[in-house]
């Protein structure tokens, strides 16, 4: 039997304002992915019978370059954050672990930072 209070017990063992956080950021890009993704495919779909240079131009647009930049950058914030509680949740061995989050980063962050820079590039192209 222990003397210790449950606080006592719980002190050191991280903080409690992390999990909040990453569940609020969580709902937060969750939130702001319905717009962006509305946006998106109509804006994609009314775009569909174009050409390159039209879609170019309309990549070119300030609006149309912020919005594109916007979602993508949401988009994999989003999905390294549920991908971060899956594998938290999912893989038991320390090691593993560590080597899932940080692959599972390094693998996202290259493929963001590859998607942004394709739309700067065509919307700066021309």
């Amino acid at each position: 039997m222990s003397l210790l209070t449950p606080f006592k017990r719980a002190s050191g063992l991280g903080t409690t304002s992390d999990g909040v956080r990453h569940w609020w950021m969580q709902r937060v890009t969750a939130v702001a992915l319905v717009p962006l993704t509305l946006w998106v495919v109509f804006a994609v779909a009314a775009h569909s019978g174009d050409d390159y240079a039209t879609v170019a131009a309309w990549f070119a647009q300030p609006f149309t370059t912020t919005m594109l930049t916007l979602f993508v950058f949401t988009t994999f914030l989003h999905a390294i954050q549920g991908l971060t509680v899956i594998i938290e949740d999912y893989i038991h061995h320390e090691g593993y672990k560590v080597i899932a989050l940080m692959g599972m980063k390094l693998v996202l962050v290259l493929l963001g930072t590859s998607s942004v820079l394709s739309i700067l590039r065509v919307a700066f192209a021309g």
